[in-house]
This record gives C-alpha cells, structure tokens and sequence, in this order.
C-alpha cells in the first residue's frame, strides 16, 4: 500500500486528536450497561495462612516475563499529546514491568512522520509491547506488509488486530465492511512473524467467535467488554452530522458485558490466553478476575 493522501492521513490525525479531547472532557462511559463485576463477591478469610510478604504477583504472557498480570492498554498515537501519553505510560510500564499496547497505528503507515507518537522502546527496553491495527483495514488494502511495518516499528512482541464494527458504522466515513475478515486473519497468523492478539474495543467478544478467532490461529483474546468507555457515544460526540449522532446514543449502551465476556470464553477456551479489559476501575476489580476467572490478564485501561 502507497502513502495514503495527505487529506487521508490528516483526517485519520484528526480524528485521532477528537477522540482524547472527547474522552478527556465529555461523558462516554456507559450509563445503563455495567461491567458485571458487581454481581460477584469474595468470601472473606480471616485466617488466611500466608506472609503478604512472600506474595509474588510475576506471571508470564506469550512467553515473556511481567512482574505482574496488567497491561496497559491500546489507546492513542499520532499526535504531540499521543506521543507524551504513550512515551508516559511507557516509562511507567517500564519501570513496573507491566506490559503496554500503544493505539492503532494506522495514521503512522498513512503518515510515516507521525511514527515517533507511537515508538515507545527508547523508554521502554525491556516491556512485553503491542502493535495495533484494525482488522477492517485488511479488506481496504491492508495486509501483511503493512501489518509487519507496524511490527517493526514497535519492535512489537506482538499484533494487535481490533475488532470495532459498531465503532465504525457510528463514525462519521467509517470503514464499514467486514466481510471474509476471519479468513484474513487467518492468513495473517500463518505469515507474520509474531502472535496475534484479537481485540474488541468496549463491547465484548462472545465465546461462540472466540472460537472463531481461535481456530484461525489468534493466540491470545482480549474481550474488551462493555461497561467502560463506550465508543459509540465517542463518534456520537464528535459526529457530523444528526443521523450519526444519534445512531451514537441509540447504540451507546450496546455491548456484552466484561464478566459475561470472560465466564464465556473461558467455558469454551480454558486455555487460551485471555485479557480482561473493559470497566476495570480498581485492584478489586482486577483480584476478582485473577481468582474467579482462572488466570487471566488484565489491562489498567481508558475503557
């Protein structure tokens, strides 16, 4: 794929600076739709036979070592205050040895001068990090060049590949076909050189097309559930016009919820390296996951 045109690539930075300002000052959170976290408990041991010094938090994902079961997950790239938010939470990431997924990075195969947004190793040598692109963008002229150009910009550990079709009918010249997706995806597990991730972005993957995912060869599950950001009120917010804004707000609260997520791919996937994102607000939150869904990973994330 040629340099896209520089309309092309400054409306993709564009859109890239409305969804921070958005998120930043408007309210996307789901309203009527939660997590599903708040239905489940811990039974309170007050004898629990252990030294909290001698707790050890280290696991390891896709082969590599995290000093604890969090990542800080896929959010932005392509603007000045992209670049500080990434090359911040990379230094953190760092310092904690967490790991970190950086925002698609389409606007950087568009518009190569915005690649150093999302170049976080200088500050980050050591973290298990992760490249991103949309998956629809493999039916508009993507595919493994691009995908690999991702990879070596990052010297990724990994691809991300989000999963976002209500994202997309909502935004204003979204790119709206999905159609033979999997097949795709397919090809690009069997050719690419790192495991691929496959990611929602807030509402959630069942567990009938994870298994989808799965036998097409994804190593690894994000269900980006609902209760968090919701990201059709994102492109409802910054729609162009009255037909999108409110196909927004009708869809807001669409999504299956984070803990229902989980529960169902794990029923059909015991083994599958999972991420739990979508809602996660505190360590509670997070210790819930860890011991009622069975070794899963968790982002810290904006959703």
């Amino acid at each position: 794929m040629s340099q896209a045109a520089p309309e092309q690539a400054a409306a993709t930075q564009n859109r890239k600076a409305d969804h921070l300002r958005v998120c930043l000052e408007e309210d996307v959170q789901f309203h009527q739709t939660t997590t599903g976290l708040e239905r489940y408990r811990f039974t309170h041991c007050c004898l629990p036979e252990l030294d909290r010094a001698e707790i050890d938090l280290s696991t390891s994902f896709l082969g590599k070592s995290l000093a604890a079961p969090l990542l800080i997950s896929s959010m932005t790239g392509g603007t000045e205050l992209a670049r500080l938010i990434n090359y911040r939470l990379a230094a953190v990431a760092q310092q904690y040895g967490i790991a970190m997924g950086v925002g698609s990075q389409r606007v950087a195969i568009e518009n190569p001068q915005v690649a150093a947004t999302f170049a976080v190793r200088s500050v980050a040598p050591d973290i298990l990090l992760f490249a991103n692109l949309g998956a629809v963008q493999l039916n508009y002229s993507y595919g493994v060049t691009e995908c690999q150009r991702v990879i070596d910009l990052l010297e990724a550990d990994a691809l991300v590949l989000h999963l976002n079709p209500l994202q997309e009918c909502v935004q204003t010249c979204g790119d709206t076909n999905f159609r033979g997706l999997l097949r795709k995806i397919e090809q690009l597990c069997q050719q690419l050189p790192v495991p691929v991730i496959a990611k929602e972005v807030g509402n959630g993957i069942s567990g009938s097309m994870a298994q989808k995912l799965i036998e097409a060869g994804v190593s690894a599950i994000d269900v980006a559930g609902a209760g968090g950001t919701s990201w059709a009120r994102v492109e409802s917010e910054r729609a162009a016009d009255l037909r999108q804004r409110r196909l927004g707000q009708t869809f807001a609260n669409w999504g299956i919820p984070t803990a229902d997520c989980i529960t169902a791919v794990r029923s059909v996937a015991p083994t599958i390296a999972l991420i739990a994102s979508g809602g996660l607000r505190d360590g509670l939150n997070i210790d819930l996951l860890t011991n009622e869904f069975f070794h899963t990973l968790h982002f810290l994330s904006c959703t």
